[in-house]
């Protein structure tokens, strides 16, 4: 068995962190709504049009509701299904039948005090339906999400490997002329044959000329800089890395400078990062190192965390104050824009948080 099939183990281990936080808190029964919550406490990994929920009590048994769809791998004690579509027609109501599932399945034991659940998502079709105490459980989630388990790390790589493969074919394609809805195209087939299945999603950046955008009907020129900032998603991980390539595979004196400077950054990065350092840190060093080519020209984010959504903790940025943690899997993103780069680059490498350092995931040329 492959860490990228569905693992029971990782669910299961990922449902005791949540146990022992109930036990904490004194918390009956957790409900989570949100698609991701669901996929991390019980495998599947459910289409947006759907509105599973899954509930843990406190005696660790786990019930999911799903789409009227069997699903074998679960790891749940309970899979009860909801009337998804009728007669191939997908319904509207869909939350309601999932709530009405759930409370179904829940019936005939006592009614629970306190109960954790997502605020953000924990709508009115639940929420009436208890006598309980609701206690905010969302951030507790995210922060539990931050050490990615070996199932998830497989499908991070996944992800993460697609991308070097991306960027290998644009290096092969961009030229003067090329169109970048053809660039896109032709990455996203990269991309879709070497996971053997849909993406999750496709982000990011395919514009050239610019700092970043959707591919548009246009013809990359002579000169420019082509960013790909890409973050193909493998069942629901999502990669983020990001190449500069220079359309005429000339770059100028200017444009190898800026990226020597940026390539100081990770050379910092892989040097001081260990658990318990501070995001800002890092920030504050990588701007230090940027301003040497012009102040002002670096003028986003450094980073962030990446998991089962685009930004998760920890954040390179200065308007949060996250320190690392081992299991933290993380970008950063340094880059360099002005009128004489043609119109910047950034470059963006993938991190895994270790115990004693970092462990670098998108080992890919850097060069332009």
């Amino acid at each position: 068995m492959s860490d990228l099939d569905a693992n029971v183990a990782g669910c299961r281990n990922r449902q005791r962190r949540v146990l022992e936080l109930m036990q904490r808190e004194r918390l009956d029964l957790v409900i989570v709504t949100r698609h991701e919550h669901v996929q991390w406490l019980a495998g599947p990994r459910f289409y947006w049009t759907f509105e599973p929920a899954a509930a843990l009590s406190a005696d660790g048994r786990l019930t999911l509701v799903a789409p009227t769809v069997t699903y074998k791998d679960a790891a749940a004690d309970k899979v009860v299904s909801y009337e998804s579509n009728r007669y191939s027609t997908l319904r509207n109501d869909q939350r309601q039948l999932s709530s009405d599932a759930l409370l179904m399945a829940l019936s005939g034991r006592p009614g629970p005090k306190r109960v954790g659940v997502e605020f953000s998502s924990f709508g009115p079709h639940l929420a009436t339906r208890f006598e309980a105490e609701f206690v905010d459980i969302e951030p507790a989630l995210y922060q539990f999400r931050r050490r990615k388990d070996p199932d998830e790390l497989a499908r991070l790589r996944k992800a993460i490997d697609a991308t070097g493969l991306m960027y290998a074919r644009g290096r092969q394609i961009i030229e003067p002329g090329i169109n970048e809805l053809r660039v896109f195209n032709e990455l996203q087939s990269v991309a879709v044959e070497h996971f053997g299945e849909m993406m999750t999603a496709t982000g990011n950046d395919y514009q050239s000329g610019t700092r970043g955008g959707p591919p548009r009907d246009r013809k990359a020129e002579d000169g420019e800089l082509y960013i790909l900032d890409l973050g193909p998603a493998y069942q629901g991980y999502f990669a983020d890395n990001c190449r500069a390539v220079a359309v005429n595979h000339r770059p100028t004196d200017d444009q190898n400078r800026a990226c020597a400077k940026i390539a100081e950054v990770f050379t910092m990065i892989e040097r001081t990062v260990k658990p318990g350092v501070r995001c800002r840190e890092i920030f504050d060093a990588a701007q230090a190192i940027l301003d040497e080519y012009r102040p002002g020209a670096f003028d986003h984010h450094l980073g962030h965390g990446i998991g089962l959504y685009p930004h998760e903790a920890p954040h390179l940025n200065p308007k949060w104050d996250d320190s690392f943690e081992v299991g933290d899997v993380f970008t950063a993103e340094p880059g360099l824009y002005g009128p004489e780069l043609r119109a910047g680059i950034r470059l963006e490498n993938d991190y895994l948080v270790t115990e004693t350092g970092v462990e670098l995931l998108s080992d890919f040329p850097l060069g332009l």
